[in-house]
Order: C-alpha cells, then structure tokens, then sequence
C-alpha cells in the first residue's frame, strides 16, 4: 500500500486498514511504494516540522537489503558519505551516517519479491539524520549495489518491533514524544 489515505491510482491505500482512524489524520515522514516499516500517522499536523525540519536532527534507522556482498569499503563510503542525484538533477553529498552489515534477520515478515531473488546479497542497517528523496536507495546504488528490500525499523526510540505489516498501534501523546525525542511537545499541541 501507499502511504496515503486518497489516491487516482488503483493502489492499497491507509484507507483500506480495519481501524478507524481519527478526522484529520496523515502520515509522517512516507514511505515510498517499495518501502516498508515503521509509519507515523498523526493528527498534529506540527510533529513532520519538529521531526523532520528542526534544526535538531532525528535518527531514522533502516535495514536494507543489497545485491552481491558489501565490501568494508563500502560500508566506509556509506559512514562518510557518497555523492547521489537529488530532485532538480544536482549532486549532494550525503551527511555522514551510521551503517553496518548485518546478518540476514530471522524470522522477518514475508516479501513477495524476495522470492524471486538468486544470488549474493547483503543485509545494512543505515541511521539517517537527513532524509533526501529516495536517499538509502540513491545511497547504496552509488556503490553499484541494487536495493531489493526497505524496511523502516524506527524513528528515533520509536521502533517498529513485532508490528506486522497493515497493523496499527496507538501510543499515548506524552510517551509518542519521548520516544521522537521531542522536548517542547506540550507547546505544540494543536
């Protein structure tokens, strides 16, 4: 599904999940059609500014599966940044950023395409504290790797844990910003 409640395309939407969501909801920071993970919905339309265009950064952590193996170079390249194409067709040197290989996970939620895959390939988590359009993906294609797999693991200490795909969890307001790291967020309250 896209992460959208309204669409002119034929496509899963929000929409379509079994909960009632409140007037006035939307999506936090979204999730491309080929992505997957952790998505914020929310009625206070103020948390994207503070979450994602504060002058403090946030983490945003992502496992990201590869094709063929990832050298230590790589990874090294990753941590401090690689030159990738952004909207308007200039060059943008990527904020240095956590990332690691790791083992392939266990016990992870299904993916149809997976199936279809053959060859080497390599898992990453990647910590992001900017976020550039289609930015993990751009990332490790400038390394001539192919992501087959995007999965939102968290957002700051909000993670995405056991939640299956299509399932909602509601966090009470004072908790929802601890976990975001956001200090001030009494004052925002709509």
């Amino acid at each position: 599904m896209v992460s959208q409640f309204i669409s002119s395309h034929a496509v899963g939407l929000l929409g379509d999940i079994d909960f009632e969501f409140p007037e006035g909801i939307h999506a936090i920071g979204r999730l491309d059609n080929l992505s997957e993970g952790l998505l914020i919905l929310t009625t206070n339309k103020r948390v994207t500014k503070l979450l994602f265009q504060s002058k403090v950064p946030h983490k945003r952590t992502y496992l990201v599966k590869v094709r063929n193996e990832v050298s230590p170079e790589s990874v090294e390249a990753l941590r401090t940044g690689v030159n990738i194409r952004i909207r308007g067709g200039e060059y943008w040197v990527t904020t240095p950023c956590e990332a690691e290989v790791v083992p392939a996970p266990q016990g992870l939620f299904s993916n149809k395409r997976e199936h279809r895959e053959y060859g080497p390939h390599s898992w990453l988590t990647i910590t992001l504290t900017e976020g550039k359009f289609h930015q993990v993906r751009k990332m490790v294609e400038a390394l001539r790797h192919r992501c087959t797999r995007l999965i939102r693991l968290s957002i700051e200490d909000l993670e995405l844990g056991d939640l299956q795909p299509g399932c909602v969890r509601e966090i009470e307001e004072e908790s929802f910003f601890a976990q975001l790291k956001i200090d001030n967020w009494r004052t925002i309250q709509n």
